[in-house]
């Protein structure tokens, strides 16, 4: 989505007030967990919805 937005990570991390080191966990869901706050604040600063960042994975194997 940054790259369809042509946005930088330096930008979106200042724009969702996030440290630009805290984005790659993000991005490769390396986090446990986040604030629907914060997923708000991502879809404002990219004008998308949240199922444009959001991917379900099943844990089942």
């Amino acid at each position: 989505m940054m790259a369809k937005k042509k946005i930088h990570s330096n930008q979106l991390a200042e724009a969702i007030r996030m440290k630009e080191a805290n984005l790659p966990l993000l991005k490769n869901g390396k986090i446990k967990g986040f604030k629907l706050e914060t997923l708000n604040t991502l879809c404002i600063a990219l004008d998308c919805q949240p199922g444009d960042l959001l991917e379900f994975k099943s844990e089942e194997t």
